[in-house]
């Protein structure tokens, strides 16, 4: 069982998307432990918990090694000056290669900038799922035990410059919600200390000064929280009772009122975000079926309560009452967030992502983001993936053999616009068998080419009506349909993807003419194929310009955009 991947869609997916805090007692020490997401795109998440950490615990697959989301989280922690102890894990692994990873690690704390203290790292061999671990390969504890040693050998406790406690200040880094405590805070004290029931003050350099009294106090206690009444610097808290709290504050004493408090912490610098989609209300001729929210007021509320906790993610009104601009580190951060309020009961209107552009100060030139990709395919299907990614305006970093797994393996930087829809196009060319990793790497100048997105277009709906096995049998024959007999579809909705080129309307409503007469071949029937399964990010990816996605708790259905649809029949 998972502990820390708690979330539904963290078990779904195999990541992990939230932070999340423990605490553990070893040998009479305390150690709050951090699990952060590898994904750049929840750096947020990463960017604000580094701040109440003083190390990291580098953890890499011995059969793969590091991959690409290991080097942006890494690449934090040593910009930070903390220390890393490097686990290998998954030793048991029958193809297990710890030289040759800890050999890759090495390399990659290099390529990083890592300071001589910081590549001079402790190794630590293990196996989470067994409970195995041990300084060498091949003489393995059946605990964890040596890991924890490691831990308190390696990284250094907390650094306390004033430990009195009008010198106190807790850096916001997380916010926490309980249905009868209300908006709780979470971060680390770094000097002072704090009391239940204490008069605190909540100040930033930028806003302006908020009071108020502490309500309960809890730190972290094993797998839960345990209620105290006090706690001391090095010590990370949850603590309720101040309503306006919001990540970046720091809390400071208000006693006295606040003649002797400490100045502000620098709040947390989170990079910018570079993809951005549209969400607002279902106006689709099928809208208001199954969802509880459906307003633009309600849509409006919840995104703005995502950014209490979502400190990467920017959400913006646009021309439309009813449609929202929100921005993210990526497509897949802002499918977590659709698909979350989808299962709350939301039914949204999403329009296809695009890519953020910026303009650099310096040269006054256009920019747009790139991103580091990495295939790892079977030796047949590298001349598709490669076609792929030159498609995609991509550039080739390096190509080879990858040892033991008998993978070819070819590093792109491709354009993020690129991006878009190439992870179902690989899968597809691989016949299943690509694995994908990619990171955000920085931003370079526009490329002025037009990169070319899917290479098939939509068959369709001819009228609304609910779809006929008559229908289907002709429409089959054009393409793959992604609906069945007795759904549901208006004009203009999208139910397949058509075998050539360009969009082409199908009357999947159409009946079967009612006669007396009888052909030879009446008792022939074609049958109908299976329709494509298509998950959110699958729908996501399949969008074009000119379309639109619309979500219920139970379905996706794309359709061609009306807005747009009567700015080109204007144009004719």
């Amino acid at each position: 069982e998972r502990v820390m991947d708690s979330e539904d869609q963290e078990r779904e997916r195999g990541i992990t998307i939230l932070a999340k805090n423990l605490a553990v007692t070893y040998n009479g020490v305390k150690l709050n432990i951090l699990d952060t997401p590898g994904h750049a795109d929840f750096g947020g998440e990463v960017e604000r918990v580094l701040n109440m950490a003083d190390g990291v615990l580098l953890v890499v697959d011995s059969v793969e090694g590091p991959k690409p989301q290991t080097r942006f989280v890494l690449d934090k922690a040593l910009q930070k000056g903390m220390k890393a102890l490097v686990v290998v894990n998954k030793i048991d692994r029958p193809s297990a290669r710890p030289d040759y990873v800890v050999d890759k690690v090495f390399d990659l704390f290099c390529e990083l900038g890592a300071s001589d203290e910081q590549t001079d790292f402790r190794t630590v061999y293990a196996s989470g799922l067994n409970g195995i671990a041990g300084h060498e390969p091949d003489a393995l504890e059946d605990n964890m035990g040596p890991l924890f040693d490691a831990v308190l050998e390696s990284i250094e406790g907390p650094e306390i410059e004033k430990p009195e406690p009008e010198a106190l200040q807790i850096l916001v880094s997380n916010i926490d919600f309980d249905n009868f405590k209300g908006k709780m805070g979470i971060g680390r004290i770094t000097n002072g200390s704090i009391k239940a029931g204490q008069p605190v003050a909540l100040v930033h350099p930028d806003k302006d000064k908020k009071t108020g009294r502490l309500g309960s106090l809890f730190v972290f206690d094993n797998l839960g929280k345990k209620e105290v009444e006090t706690a001391s610097a090095g010590e990370i808290v949850t603590f309720s009772g101040l309503p306006d709290v919001e990540i970046g504050d720091t809390v400071v004493t208000n006693e006295n009122a606040g003649a002797n408090a400490a100045e502000p912490l620098p709040p947390i610098a989170v990079e910018q975000p570079t993809v951005r989609m549209t969400i607002g209300v279902n106006k689709s001729p099928l809208a208001g079926r199954e969802g509880k929210f459906l307003t633009s007021r309600m849509i409006r509320d919840r995104l703005f309560k995502e950014l209490d906790r979502n400190v990467a993610l920017q959400v913006a009104e646009t021309a439309s009452a009813d449609r929202y601009e929100v921005s993210g580190r990526g497509q897949l951060h802002l499918t977590v967030l659709i698909e979350t309020m989808r299962r709350e009961g939301f039914e949204l209107e999403v329009g296809p992502p695009s890519v953020i552009y910026m303009e650099n100060e310096e040269t006054g030139k256009v920019e747009e983001p790139w991103e580091a990709v990495e295939v790892r395919v079977p030796e047949e299907y590298m001349g598709g993936v490669v076609d792929i990614l030159n498609q995609r305006k991509g550039e080739l970093q390096d190509m080879g053999l990858e040892e033991g797994e008998g993978l070819s393996i070819v590093k792109y930087m491709v354009p993020t616009r690129g991006m878009l829809g190439l992870r179902s196009s690989l899968l597809t060319a691989t016949r299943g068998t690509a694995i994908i990793d990619s990171v955000f790497d920085s931003y370079r100048p526009k490329i002025a080419d037009i990169i070319q997105g899917r290479d098939k277009g939509s068959l369709l709906a001819f009228a609304d009506g609910a779809a006929t096995t008559f229908g289907i049998e002709g429409a089959q024959d054009r393409g793959r349909l992604m609906i069945k007999p007795q759904d549901d579809v208006y004009k203009g909705m999208i139910v397949g993807i058509h075998q050539r080129p360009g969009d082409l309307e199908v009357n999947v409503c159409k009946t079967k003419a009612l006669t007396n007469m009888r052909s030879a071949n009446k008792g022939i029937s074609t049958g109908i194929v299976s329709p494509i399964d298509m998950s959110l990010d699958a729908c996501v990816e399949y969008l074009a310009a000119d379309e639109i996605l619309e979500i219920t708790p139970s379905l996706f259905r794309m359709a061609k955009n009306p807005d747009m649809a009567g700015k080109k029949n204007k144009g004719k």
